[in-house]
């Protein structure tokens, strides 16, 4: 097959979910109606802790920079999704298909690490609760916050980088929705080690580190959780991470279970509808979770929504 480098005029093609024209019009609903539960869901949480003086705390300051990311990083694939279904043009050029790869890697990247700062702010309230306002401090949530967003950045623009500079063949495929990084390098004419070397180091050091962190976290709050003598005690300081743990069993469930299974299955569609689980159903359920097993979020939520009623 014919090699051409980036610097042609090159094109992908998404294959999305199915080329199955009778469900192109299902797909279409089912992915809007999903996106939009997304946004709305994690609007109303940012904007229900941004308006309640009581909820001006790091736990749920952290919520809102959680949902903020889960409203980019559903904005950065479904949408796309969505245009290509409708226009049934399934091209997407190589400079575009590689910024949407970089947002989506820093994005999930980003949504990990918020999860390990979130497991180690309830490390430090359950575990050291008198030090809390000391130790997460507002400027040190901000370093938090900013040294995860430039890990992400980072880690994203040096995969992108390195495909940049890889040589492709004519009439590329991507069995995907989107344009994963996984997709990219089985698609190069150009010899990957390097980059699958880059893969795994990145997946070890920023999937195995941070849940390791929380795993830790959690290990040391049930410890503490357990030497409290009440029953009212320990269910009121498990509660406060109950929603925490949720969201995090939810997201690298979802993700363990797309790597694992497409290594015991090489099908790439099979693969494709399984991403579907920690790109979009996890965005949109993290609002349920949150607001569902969280007193103070849902009387916020309430109130909320009672004074946008009124207004209108």
């Amino acid at each position: 097959m014919k090699s051409e480098n980036h610097t042609g005029i090159l094109e992908f093609l998404l294959l999305g979910l199915s080329e199955d024209q009778r469900l192109q019009p299902f797909l279409f609903w089912l992915f809007l109606s999903m996106y939009l539960v997304t946004v709305l869901g994690n609007l109303l949480i940012i904007l229900a802790v941004s308006f309640d003086p009581h909820l001006h705390i790091p736990m749920y300051f952290f919520l809102c920079i959680l949902s903020c990311v889960d409203i980019s990083c559903t904005s950065t694939t479904v949408p796309k999704m969505l245009v290509n279904i409708q226009t049934v043009n399934k091209a997407i050029s190589f400079r575009d298909c590689l910024t949407q790869g970089y947002f989506f890697l820093a994005f999930i990247c980003m949504d990990n690490l918020l999860l390990t700062v979130m497991a180690y702010d309830r490390y430090v309230a359950i575990c050291h609760p008198l030090y809390y306002t000391v130790i997460m401090n507002p400027h040190r949530c901000g370093l938090l916050i900013l040294l995860s967003l430039f890990i992400s950045t980072m880690t994203a623009l040096l995969h992108i980088l390195m495909v940049f500079h890889l040589s492709f063949c004519t009439d590329l495929e991507i069995p995907h929705f989107f344009c994963e990084l996984a997709q990219l390098l089985k698609l190069s004419c150009s010899d990957t080690l390097i980059n699958n070397i880059l893969v795994y180091i990145a997946t070890s050091l920023l999937g195995i580190g941070p849940l390791s962190g929380i795993i830790f976290s959690y290990m040391c709050i049930v410890s503490s959780i357990l030497k409290i003598p009440s029953t009212g005690g320990k269910y009121k300081a498990f509660s406060t991470c109950g929603s925490h743990l949720s969201v995090v069993s939810l997201f690298y469930g979802t993700s363990l279970g797309v790597y694992f299974g497409s290594a015991a299955n090489s099908s790439s569609s099979m693969r494709a509808v399984a991403s579907v689980m920690y790109t979009v159903v996890t965005p949109m359920m993290n609002p349920f979770i949150y607001s569902l097993r969280n007193r103070d979020l849902k009387e916020a939520l309430r109130t909320l929504v009672s004074a946008i009623s009124s207004f209108l």
